[in-house]
């Protein structure tokens, strides 16, 4: 069904790597030198790279600033770290913060209700626009059961390899990108840029008609029959591997095209 990085002529041109976090980044939960030194070299070619991550405004904040990347995006598209230490941005106007964060707290305490064994994520006190819960033991008819609940109650739902989110109804990673691209890299065309992810709250970016050119690591698969939108190619290897084989293989076809 997917095709291999290897198959594709379309990398040659990428000026900017799009990525998920947590699967797509990490080997087992961590960053790995391999990884830190395929995001220097990215950086060093002029390739730049966004993070566009679950993982809350606060940790990402400061995430965004120490790593060679050129910012980050939170909360599932609701709000950007520039790298360059300036405020973060809000990509989802929210006008009451406080009655917002009670809202989610609420709606959360009645999936807990029918759900006793949910346990809010440890980084929510540092979220503004998303609630989340660890997404660990959740059965797929549950998770489905879960997304149902949330959007009766008016709030979008998706999950990822570590936690599940409560959002606002149209924030998700697709929406959040083309306005941080549309704002602050309008130079960049989409044959120019390439997503990436592993995961169901990586979807969006996998959409084909805002993203051409997409990459799942290689365990995307096992998702594989949940996913509306897929990608179009996959790494060989799994998690953060999987980014730095794709990393090694932008860097080819650009080296090929200079020669």
């Amino acid at each position: 069904m997917y095709r291999h990085i290897s198959e594709s002529t379309e990398f040659k041109d990428i000026r900017l790597v799009a990525t998920d976090m947590d699967g797509t980044l990490t080997k087992g939960g961590k960053f790995t030198s391999l990884l830190l030194q395929a995001l220097e070299n990215l950086a060093a070619n002029g390739i730049q790279v966004l993070i566009v991550t679950g993982r809350s405004a606060g940790w990402v904040s400061g995430l965004s600033s120490l790593m060679p990347v050129v910012g980050a995006i939170a909360e599932n598209g609701g709000m950007f770290s520039p790298s360059k230490n300036l405020a973060p941005i809000s990509l989802t106007p929210i006008p009451d913060i406080a009655k917002h964060r009670q809202d989610l707290a609420m709606t959360f305490k009645k999936l807990q209700s029918q759900f006793p064994q949910l346990r809010e994520s440890t980084d929510n006190q540092f979220r503004l626009t998303d609630w989340t819960f660890d997404v660990a033991a959740l059965t797929e008819n549950e998770l489905q059961s879960l997304s149902n609940l949330s959007q009766q109650m008016g709030w979008g739902f998706t999950y990822s390899n570590v936690q599940c989110h409560i959002k606002p109804q149209k924030q998700d990673k697709a929406r959040g990108l083309l306005q941080v691209l549309r704002e602050h890299f309008p130079e960049y065309s989409p044959s120019q840029i390439v997503t990436v992810g592993d995961s169901p709250n990586d979807e969006s970016l996998f959409n084909q008609s805002f993203f051409p050119i997409s990459v799942g690591v290689a365990n995307v698969i096992k998702y594989a029959h949940q996913l509306q939108y897929q990608p179009i190619y996959v790494t060989t290897a799994a998690e953060g591997e999987g980014f730095c084989e794709l990393s090694n293989y932008i860097l080819q076809k650009k080296a090929e095209g200079r020669s």
